[in-house]
């Protein structure tokens, strides 16, 4: 069957927008070079026209550089068909990324779509707000147990508030009173001593001069190493 119809031929992958652009960019370079040989070819010309005479010679080289200079128009011209071609080419490979980046956020979403849903549906919104009212009951209950836990066994409920502001304005009086006294207690205070002559109504002792004192002893004086000292009348006799 294959000698009568023939084989079927594998039809070969259409170039890719990349293989394409590689293309074109490698007839930009050949296209360049050529221009870049023709320019090359002009500046050599115009130094010949300027070292001959006006004649045949001169118009000989004119003429090769007139057909030079319209080979390097040609060139200049593929070139910018070429440009033009490469710059639509990236054109569309842009597009084409751009698209395949949306195919690729699209396939995200959908995919965090699905599982998003998935797990929505084991969270119950009343489960939480009854989760919510059960810890801000427990949470006054502490509040309530912490406050009882706080309170003292030593003191009555029946105290009289206006009698501790009483005794309160007392204390204060008080602590007054002993800052005007060089802020010393009174019971701390030292006793003042009593007049026990003028509790025992004694008379007062006689004053004057000691000379009236008729066979009065004077004490006897010592000396530096505490012997007593002898009188000078006694000496001078």
């Amino acid at each position: 069957m294959k000698r009568v119809f023939g084989a079927k031929k594998n039809k070969e992958p259409p170039p890719t927008i990349q293989d394409a652009t590689d293309r074109i960019n490698k007839r930009g370079e050949t296209v360049d070079e050529k221009i870049k040989n023709l320019d090359a070819e002009l500046a050599r010309y115009k130094e010949q026209i300027k070292k001959t005479r006006p004649g045949p010679a001169q118009e000989a080289v004119k003429a090769r550089a007139m057909r030079v200079l319209k080979q390097k128009r040609m060139y200049e011209g593929q070139r910018d068909m070429i440009y033009n071609q490469t710059f639509n080419l990236d054109q569309v490979a842009f597009a084409t990324e751009g698209i395949k980046d949306a195919q690729q956020t699209m396939s995200a979403l959908k995919s965090a779509n699905k599982d998003l849903k998935g797990m929505m549906k084991t969270v119950n919104i009343s489960g939480i707000d009854n989760l919510q009212d059960e810890m801000m009951d427990m949470m006054d209950m502490s509040i309530e147990i912490q406050e009882s836990l706080g309170r003292s066994y030593n003191v009555p409920d029946d105290i009289d508030e206006d009698e501790l502001l009483g005794e309160l304005d007392a204390l204060e009086a008080d602590m007054g009173a002993e800052t005007e006294s060089d802020a010393i207690p009174s019971y701390l205070q030292p006793d003042k001593e009593s007049n026990l002559d003028a509790e025992l109504n004694l008379p007062a002792a006689p004053t004057g001069n000691s000379a009236a004192v008729p066979n009065r002893v004077r004490p006897q004086t010592e000396d530096e190493l505490g012997l007593p000292t002898v009188p000078q009348t006694s000496i001078r006799s």
